[in-house]
Formats: structure tokens, sequence, C-alpha cells
């Protein structure tokens, strides 16, 4: 059970706001601080939380150690949940420099201000990129980090630094390493946002159109389960220092998601159109969760179809945040 304050930076998020609303939904949560500069998120996302009437909201940037420090020290947060980042592929291989600054810069600034308070965890928001194109399947946290991005290299050294404090320093933080998010909230995407992607051409008649030959895998988990693994990482004493896949821990090709957005919308008529094959895409994705339930006791929820027909009854989805990149 949490207890106290929590902080969410980049809380006005796709996942960041599914766990501040969350988070100001528990009994024990005081206060739900959400440090965001609405570069990649909205306001909208957080008007549920709002409602509970525990929610702070501070328009700023994490890289700010000097806020990071002000934040901790005015609302004595207790938990810190780091979402804040640049998540786009395709920006960070025209940007480095910029997504190297926030994803990288901004872990490091959260740190620093944490170094100066009793925080009782650090949950970073970190994700599946930093395999690459993994050898072993079902990918294990033991697979060596193969970045194929400047987005992935900054995901692995972000969390590499995350983990290091805990070394280093003593600071209570786990890492968790995010496979292909989905829910409500997400706007379709280059890469991450593929279901919302599916499902907004499918709510307006079009065929969902899928890269290559469809074939590529992906292990999909919904935005509550992960959420759900953000509460637990805060509270199971086990995990200070580790790094942990969270997934569904099933493997489904592009091509079966298409047939079942569209089977799930009554247009089983309707056949997928095809584009040309993305350069660099990863062929198969798949994560191995055994780690996550022995030291959690996670065990993802929702299942894909379950998640899908939600989005559908959603008309259209809400997806207030920006495209989601790689999570």
């Amino acid at each position: 059970m949490l207890r106290g304050v929590a902080l969410v930076t980049g809380g006005a998020g796709f996942i960041g706001s599914h766990l501040a609303e969350t988070l100001a939904n528990l009994v024990g949560v005081e206060t739900v601080v959400v440090v965001d500069d609405l570069s990649n998120g909205s306001l909208k996302n957080l008007e549920v939380c709002r409602r509970t009437g525990k929610l702070i909201f501070i328009h700023g940037d994490v890289r700010d150690e000097t806020l990071m420090r002000k934040v901790l020290n005015d609302y004595g947060v207790d938990y810190i949940f780091h979402h804040a980042a640049r998540v786009s592929v395709s920006d960070s291989v025209k940007d480095p420099l910029t997504t190297e600054s926030v994803n990288v810069g901004g872990a490091l600034a959260v740190l620093k201000a944490a170094m100066d308070f009793d925080i009782k965890r650090l949950v970073l928001a970190s994700s599946c990129v930093i395999y690459g194109k993994a050898k072993n399947l079902p990918i294990s946290e033991e697979e060596p980090p193969r970045p194929m991005s400047p987005y992935g290299v900054s995901k692995m050294a972000s969390e590499a630094y995350w983990i290091l404090a805990h070394e280093l320093y003593g600071l209570k933080t786990v890492a968790l390493r995010y496979f292909n998010v989905y829910g409500p909230r997400q706007r379709p995407g280059e890469y991450g946002g593929v279901i919302s992607s599916f499902v907004s051409r499918v709510l307006k008649g079009l065929p969902p159109i899928v890269y290559g030959d469809g074939e590529q895998t992906r292990d999909f988990v919904h935005v509550r389960d992960v959420v759900k693994a953000n509460l637990l990482a805060a509270s199971k004493p086990r995990v200070i220092g580790e790094a942990l896949n969270i997934a569904s821990g099933r493997e489904v090709s592009i091509n079966e998601l298409a047939g079942l957005v569209l089977r799930l919308a009554g247009l089983e008529g309707l056949r997928p159109e095809h584009g040309p094959p993305r350069p660099g895409d990863i062929r198969r994705s798949w994560a191995d969760i055994s780690k996550a339930r022995r030291l959690l006791s996670y065990e993802p929820e929702i299942s894909l179809e379950e998640g899908v027909r939600e989005l559908l009854t959603c008309s259209p989805p809400n997806m207030s945040s920006k495209p989601s990149g790689r999570i």
C-alpha cells in the first residue's frame, strides 16, 4: 500500500496520465504532483485525475534540477515515477542531441535532486527498445542491449544511470522496460501506436495499413497492466536496483492484430492495405516476464482482445497525447 505524496514526471502523457489517475484514487496517496512541459502530453489527459482534488500540476522541464529539488522539498514527495521523455524514434534520428538532453539529462536531474531527500522508491519508465534486434526469444533481462536508434541509446543510458544511483548513492531505484503499450489516450504513432492507428482507421471505415508482410511480431501490453506494474515496483522490497520487462508475455503478429481489430469491429470483409517495409524494423519482439512475475508478483490481466474491444467502443478513441513513438 502506497502512502504519502507521489510525483509523476511526464504525467500529462499517455502512460503517465493513467498512472497519475490511478495514484490519485488510492486511499493512502494524499497528493499527486505532475511535472510536465506538455511537449508530448495534454492537460485533457488529467481531467479525471483533477476531479479527485489530489492533483497538483506544474508546467516545467525535468532537466531543471533546481525545479525538481523545489518540488521534492515543497510537497514532501515520497515516490517518484519518471515518465518524462522524448519518445519519437524518427525525431531522435533527426535530432539526437535533444533526445539525449531530455531523456538522459532529465533522468540525471531527477536523480541528483532526489539525493537530498528520503524518497521511498524511484521508478523509471524504460523501454524494450534498448534490446534492438534481440538474438534470443523470448527476450529476458539478460539479453545484451543492442539499441538501433538514438532514442534506444538514450533509454539505455538513462536506465544505466538509474540503476547506478542505487549502487553508488543508495537510492531505491527500479527500472521497468515497457514493451508495446497501448490503450485509451494513445494517439496513432509511427511505431508504438499501431493498435491506435488500426482502430482509428477502422472506426472511419478504412482498412488498417500494414507495413511489409505483416509477419513481424510485437508483445502488446495494456496501459492498465503497466500502471499496476508501477504500483508493485513502488512497494515490493526485492526489486530495488533491478530492471524488469513489463509486457503481456505473448507474441502477436501484425497480421494477426489487423485481423483481430477487423473482426471485433464487424468488418471482416475489409482487407488490410500493405505498405513498403520500414527500414530497420525489428522482425520479432516477445518478452520473457518471468522476472517480473517472480519479484513483483506481476500478472497481466487485460487480454489483447479485451483491450482492442475497449478502444473500439470509444468513438473516436480518446487519444489526447501526441504520437508515442517506440514504447
